[in-house]
């Protein structure tokens, strides 16, 4: 697996945790608005970034897409 699906699969966990998702509700919100191709475009700034960071990203690229 690739380090980009590695992050993913960790950003998906980090928010599931965060957020007290289940796997299939994350992954139903993850698909809603397309967040996978955005944290695999956005890899390189990301994953320098700390957990707390990612959840809020992941926040605000969602409001973005609902007023949007």
């Amino acid at each position: 697996m690739s380090k980009e699906g590695k992050f993913l699969i960790f950003c998906i966990e980090v928010y599931k945790a965060e957020k007290h998702l289940t796997g299939a509700q994350t992954l139903s919100l993850f698909k809603k608005y397309d967040i996978q191709d955005y944290i695999l475009s956005c890899y390189e700034a990301l994953h320098t970034t700390g957990e707390s960071y990612i959840v809020e990203d992941i926040d605000l690229f969602i409001r973005a897409r609902e007023a949007g």
